[in-house]
């Protein structure tokens, strides 16, 4: 299954209002697993960074000057996303400003449901609790110590992390998976990596005496065994 970790930084709290949208960051997931692709963009926004955003981001006018337009990256963004389940923390926020975007562009909106808010499932989990990202990487041992300013592609990838330990921990389905980047066979493939069928079956385990002596069994069980009639 691919997931898509996702987080946006903005001019500000209310796109009606004139903000937008400064950066994209999001990673990709499959069956859990980071596959080590990534998107990540930032975008002019045709309008002045305030000050406090800039404080926060640490993203200026002068640097986002010539930077693409969303309208020129819309479609990079569409395709990346796909219709994958959108893990993003306060969905509701993320999801308002890039659905604003992608109206202003004449393009259809992401759909809700297409996004898992792990804000709301910390608050159920932790009722009560702080429910921050910086709170929840202290809560799950997540190092978070480069996140001096807020950038969306290093919070997704601290996303990622506390997702997973949300969910139940790094392998929520105790699949034996491959690390990413990584096949069965130990060779690295780099962003390419996808878990797959086995390219040649693996050798059967039982000996021909033992299938001798199974098939020798069913014979003396008449022709109505079970297993005579499932072959």
């Amino acid at each position: 299954m691919r997931e898509v970790v996702l987080d946006t930084e903005t001019t500000g709290f209310d796109p009606e209002s004139g903000d937008r949208i400064v950066e994209i960051g999001a990673v990709e997931l499959w069956n859990h697993v980071a596959t080590g692709k990534t998107y990540h963009v930032y975008i002019n926004p045709q309008r002045s960074m305030p000050q406090e955003a800039f404080e926060v981001h640490g993203l200026g006018d002068e640097f986002l000057a010539d930077k693409p337009l969303f309208k020129d990256i819309a479609q990079s963004f569409v395709d990346f996303v796909q219709d994958s389940p959108l893990v993003i923390h306060n969905a509701s926020f993320d999801m308002k400003f890039l659905n604003a975007e992608l109206k202003w562009d004449g393009r259809p909106p992401l759909p809700m449901d297409q996004a898992i808010d792990t804000l709301l499932i910390a608050r159920k989990k932790f009722p009560g609790s702080p429910a921050s990202l910086d709170a929840l990487c202290r809560r799950f041992g997540i190092d978070n110590s480069s996140r001096t300013l807020h950038g969306a592609l290093l919070d997704s990838e601290i996303l990622a992390e506390v997702y997973l330990e949300l969910i139940g921990g790094r392998q929520p389905d105790f699949g034996l998976s491959a690390a990413p980047g990584e096949d069965a066979g130990g060779d690295t493939g780099g962003s390419s990596w996808r878990p797959g069928k086995r390219p040649t079956p693996l050798p059967s385990r039982i000996t021909p005496e033992e299938a001798e002596a199974h098939a020798a069994f069913i014979a003396k069980m008449g022709d109505d065994a079970l297993w005579k009639k499932l072959g």
